[in-house]
Protein backbone atom coordinates (compact mmCIF):
# COMPACT_ATOMS: atom_id res chain seq x y z
CA UNK A 1 0.00 0.00 0.00
CA UNK A 2 1.36 3.39 -1.01
CA UNK A 3 1.76 5.83 1.89
CA UNK A 4 0.29 9.33 1.66
CA UNK A 5 1.56 12.35 3.52
CA UNK A 6 -0.78 14.19 5.87
CA UNK A 7 -2.88 16.99 4.30
CA UNK A 8 -0.87 19.93 5.70
CA UNK A 9 -0.26 23.03 3.63
CA UNK A 10 2.26 25.85 3.43
CA UNK A 11 0.60 28.11 5.99
CA UNK A 12 0.69 25.39 8.67
CA UNK A 13 4.36 24.73 7.98
CA UNK A 14 5.23 28.41 8.29
CA UNK A 15 3.15 28.87 11.45
CA UNK A 16 4.81 25.87 13.05
CA UNK A 17 8.31 27.21 12.39
CA UNK A 18 7.58 30.78 13.50
CA UNK A 19 5.58 29.91 16.60
CA UNK A 20 7.99 27.25 17.87
CA UNK A 21 11.02 29.46 17.28
CA UNK A 22 9.35 32.38 19.07
CA UNK A 23 8.37 30.20 22.02
CA UNK A 24 11.88 28.82 22.43
CA UNK A 25 13.62 32.15 21.91
CA UNK A 26 11.38 33.82 24.49
CA UNK A 27 12.16 31.10 27.01
CA UNK A 28 15.93 31.45 26.50
CA UNK A 29 16.09 35.23 26.81
CA UNK A 30 17.14 34.27 30.32
CA UNK A 31 19.21 31.16 31.07
CA UNK A 32 21.73 29.67 33.46
CA UNK A 33 24.55 29.78 30.92
CA UNK A 34 25.11 31.20 27.46
CA UNK A 35 27.99 29.58 25.60
CA UNK A 36 29.43 31.51 22.67
CA UNK A 37 30.79 29.08 20.11
CA UNK A 38 29.56 25.60 19.16
CA UNK A 39 32.95 23.98 18.62
CA UNK A 40 34.05 20.91 20.60
CA UNK A 41 34.74 22.77 23.87
CA UNK A 42 31.43 24.66 23.73
CA UNK A 43 29.47 21.53 22.87
CA UNK A 44 31.08 19.53 25.68
CA UNK A 45 30.51 22.29 28.22
CA UNK A 46 26.90 22.73 27.15
CA UNK A 47 26.22 19.00 27.13
CA UNK A 48 27.52 18.49 30.65
CA UNK A 49 25.75 21.56 32.05
CA UNK A 50 22.45 20.54 30.46
CA UNK A 51 22.84 16.99 31.73
CA UNK A 52 23.14 18.49 35.21
CA UNK A 53 19.76 20.17 34.74
CA UNK A 54 20.96 23.65 33.77
CA UNK A 55 19.33 25.82 31.14
CA UNK A 56 21.92 26.26 28.38
CA UNK A 57 21.92 28.24 25.13
CA UNK A 58 24.80 27.98 22.66
CA UNK A 59 25.25 30.89 20.24
CA UNK A 60 27.01 30.04 16.97
CA UNK A 61 27.83 32.48 14.17
CA UNK A 62 27.85 29.85 11.41
CA UNK A 63 24.96 27.89 9.95
CA UNK A 64 26.61 24.65 11.09
CA UNK A 65 27.75 23.35 14.47
CA UNK A 66 31.04 21.78 15.48
CA UNK A 67 33.66 24.35 14.52
CA UNK A 68 36.76 22.62 13.17
CA UNK A 69 35.80 19.30 14.75
CA UNK A 70 34.05 17.97 11.64
CA UNK A 71 36.61 19.39 9.21
CA UNK A 72 39.69 17.90 10.84
CA UNK A 73 43.23 18.74 9.84
CA UNK A 74 43.97 20.23 6.42
CA UNK A 75 40.36 19.61 5.31
CA UNK A 76 41.04 15.86 5.46
CA UNK A 77 38.06 15.05 7.72
CA UNK A 78 40.17 13.18 10.26
CA UNK A 79 40.56 14.32 13.86
CA UNK A 80 43.17 13.24 16.38
CA UNK A 81 43.06 13.07 20.15
CA UNK A 82 45.83 12.18 22.55
CA UNK A 83 45.48 10.06 25.67
CA UNK A 84 43.55 10.43 27.98
CA UNK A 85 40.92 12.17 25.84
CA UNK A 86 39.91 8.95 24.05
CA UNK A 87 37.65 8.28 27.03
CA UNK A 88 35.34 10.99 25.65
CA UNK A 89 35.25 9.17 22.31
CA UNK A 90 34.35 5.98 24.18
CA UNK A 91 31.62 7.77 26.12
CA UNK A 92 30.09 9.21 22.96
CA UNK A 93 30.35 5.96 21.01
CA UNK A 94 32.75 7.38 18.42
CA UNK A 95 34.83 4.76 16.55
CA UNK A 96 38.59 5.39 16.49
CA UNK A 97 41.90 3.64 16.15
CA UNK A 98 45.26 4.06 17.81
CA UNK A 99 47.88 4.94 15.20
CA UNK A 100 50.84 5.34 17.56
CA UNK A 101 50.90 4.83 21.31
CA UNK A 102 48.68 7.46 22.92
CA UNK A 103 47.46 9.01 19.62
CA UNK A 104 44.01 8.18 18.30
CA UNK A 105 42.33 9.04 15.00
CA UNK A 106 38.59 9.31 14.36
CA UNK A 107 36.38 10.35 11.46
CA UNK A 108 35.60 14.04 11.84
CA UNK A 109 31.98 14.09 10.63
CA UNK A 110 31.15 11.00 12.68
CA UNK A 111 32.75 12.40 15.83
CA UNK A 112 31.17 15.80 15.37
CA UNK A 113 27.69 14.44 14.71
CA UNK A 114 27.87 12.24 17.81
CA UNK A 115 28.89 15.19 19.99
CA UNK A 116 26.17 17.44 18.56
CA UNK A 117 23.55 14.74 19.07
CA UNK A 118 24.68 14.20 22.64
CA UNK A 119 24.41 17.93 23.36
CA UNK A 120 20.94 18.06 21.83
CA UNK A 121 19.81 14.94 23.70
CA UNK A 122 21.01 16.54 26.93
CA UNK A 123 18.78 19.56 26.37
CA UNK A 124 21.11 22.19 24.89
CA UNK A 125 19.37 24.80 22.72
CA UNK A 126 21.15 26.51 19.82
CA UNK A 127 20.95 29.90 18.16
CA UNK A 128 23.04 29.56 15.01
CA UNK A 129 23.67 32.15 12.31
CA UNK A 130 23.88 34.41 15.35
CA UNK A 131 26.88 36.60 16.15
CA UNK A 132 28.14 37.71 19.52
CA UNK A 133 28.05 41.51 19.45
CA UNK A 134 28.68 42.67 23.01
CA UNK A 135 28.34 41.84 26.70
CA UNK A 136 25.77 42.65 29.32
CA UNK A 137 27.68 44.06 32.31
CA UNK A 138 26.48 45.05 35.76
CA UNK A 139 27.76 47.83 38.03
CA UNK A 140 30.60 45.70 39.38
CA UNK A 141 31.62 44.82 35.77
CA UNK A 142 30.29 41.31 36.30
CA UNK A 143 29.30 39.58 33.06
CA UNK A 144 25.54 39.03 33.10
CA UNK A 145 24.68 38.09 29.54
CA UNK A 146 25.40 38.67 25.86
CA UNK A 147 24.24 40.97 23.08
CA UNK A 148 23.54 39.18 19.80
CA UNK A 149 22.56 39.87 16.22
CA UNK A 150 21.99 37.92 13.03
CA UNK A 151 25.20 36.89 11.27
CA UNK A 152 23.96 38.12 7.84
CA UNK A 153 23.87 41.68 9.21
CA UNK A 154 27.67 41.73 8.90
CA UNK A 155 27.38 41.27 5.13
CA UNK A 156 25.12 44.28 4.59
CA UNK A 157 26.50 47.47 3.01
CA UNK A 158 27.78 49.82 5.68
CA UNK A 159 25.10 52.44 5.12
CA UNK A 160 22.28 50.03 6.02
CA UNK A 161 23.87 48.04 8.83
CA UNK A 162 22.07 49.87 11.63
CA UNK A 163 20.20 46.77 12.76
CA UNK A 164 19.90 46.92 16.51
CA UNK A 165 20.91 43.76 18.38
CA UNK A 166 19.07 42.17 21.30
CA UNK A 167 20.33 41.07 24.71
CA UNK A 168 20.11 37.77 26.53
CA UNK A 169 20.63 37.53 30.28
CA UNK A 170 22.44 34.62 31.91
CA UNK A 171 24.04 33.76 35.20
CA UNK A 172 27.26 32.76 33.43
CA UNK A 173 28.84 33.12 30.00
CA UNK A 174 31.42 30.74 28.52
CA UNK A 175 33.76 31.96 25.78
CA UNK A 176 34.30 28.97 23.49
CA UNK A 177 35.01 31.01 20.35
CA UNK A 178 38.38 29.43 19.58
CA UNK A 179 41.44 31.49 18.74
CA UNK A 180 39.29 34.60 18.26
CA UNK A 181 38.38 34.70 21.98
CA UNK A 182 35.64 37.13 20.98
CA UNK A 183 34.03 37.50 24.40
CA UNK A 184 37.30 38.01 26.24
CA UNK A 185 38.44 40.52 23.64
CA UNK A 186 35.26 42.53 24.19
CA UNK A 187 36.30 42.89 27.84
CA UNK A 188 39.75 43.89 26.63
CA UNK A 189 38.24 46.68 24.53
CA UNK A 190 36.80 48.09 27.74
CA UNK A 191 40.06 47.86 29.62
CA UNK A 192 38.83 45.13 31.96
CA UNK A 193 41.28 42.43 30.92
CA UNK A 194 44.45 42.03 28.87
CA UNK A 195 44.96 39.14 26.45
CA UNK A 196 48.34 37.88 25.27
CA UNK A 197 47.43 36.21 21.96
CA UNK A 198 48.13 32.57 21.18
CA UNK A 199 51.66 31.35 20.60
CA UNK A 200 53.28 29.13 17.99
CA UNK A 201 52.34 25.47 17.73
CA UNK A 202 53.59 23.09 20.41
CA UNK A 203 51.13 20.23 20.73
CA UNK A 204 52.68 18.46 23.71
CA UNK A 205 52.81 21.59 25.84
CA UNK A 206 49.61 23.26 24.66
CA UNK A 207 47.04 20.65 25.61
CA UNK A 208 48.12 20.39 29.24
CA UNK A 209 48.31 24.18 29.57
CA UNK A 210 44.81 24.68 28.13
CA UNK A 211 43.30 22.34 30.71
CA UNK A 212 45.33 24.00 33.46
CA UNK A 213 44.15 27.52 32.54
CA UNK A 214 40.49 26.76 31.73
CA UNK A 215 38.37 28.68 34.20
CA UNK A 216 36.82 31.98 35.23
CA UNK A 217 38.81 34.79 33.67
CA UNK A 218 36.51 37.60 34.88
CA UNK A 219 33.47 37.57 37.18
CA UNK A 220 30.70 35.78 35.28
CA UNK A 221 32.92 34.74 32.34
CA UNK A 222 34.58 31.33 31.93
CA UNK A 223 37.01 30.69 29.10
CA UNK A 224 37.34 27.27 27.41
CA UNK A 225 39.10 25.62 24.50
CA UNK A 226 41.40 27.57 22.24
CA UNK A 227 40.09 30.86 23.62
CA UNK A 228 42.18 29.91 26.67
CA UNK A 229 45.28 29.88 24.47
CA UNK A 230 44.60 33.39 23.17
CA UNK A 231 43.75 34.75 26.60
CA UNK A 232 46.90 33.53 28.31
CA UNK A 233 49.41 33.43 25.45
CA UNK A 234 49.65 29.64 25.31
CA UNK A 235 50.95 27.61 22.35
CA UNK A 236 48.45 26.56 19.71
CA UNK A 237 47.89 22.87 19.07
CA UNK A 238 46.47 22.46 15.58
CA UNK A 239 44.16 19.57 14.57
CA UNK A 240 44.24 17.58 17.79
CA UNK A 241 41.07 17.95 19.80
CA UNK A 242 41.56 16.21 23.12
CA UNK A 243 42.22 19.37 25.14
CA UNK A 244 39.24 21.08 23.53
CA UNK A 245 36.93 18.29 24.65
CA UNK A 246 38.40 18.06 28.14
CA UNK A 247 38.51 21.85 28.52
CA UNK A 248 34.76 21.85 27.88
CA UNK A 249 34.35 19.33 30.68
CA UNK A 250 36.41 21.45 33.07
CA UNK A 251 34.49 24.60 32.11
CA UNK A 252 31.22 22.81 32.91
CA UNK A 253 32.54 21.66 36.29
CA UNK A 254 33.58 25.19 37.20
CA UNK A 255 30.26 26.59 35.96
CA UNK A 256 28.30 24.10 38.04
CA UNK A 257 30.18 25.24 41.17
CA UNK A 258 29.20 28.83 40.43
CA UNK A 259 25.59 27.89 39.71
CA UNK A 260 25.02 26.08 42.99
Amino acid sequence: MKEKFSPVGEKEVTRAIVSEFATQFTEYVESDCVIVGAGPSGLMAGRNLARAGKKVLIVERNNYLGGGFWIGGYLLNKVTVRHPAERVLDELGIPYKEVVKGLFVADGPHACSKLIASACDSGVVFANMTIFDDLVLREDSRVAGVVINWTPVTALPREITCVDPVALESRLVIDATGHDAQVVRKLEERGLIKTKGYGAMWVERSEDLIIEHTGEVHPGLIVAGMAVSTTYGLPRMGPTFGAMLLSGEVAAEIALEHLK
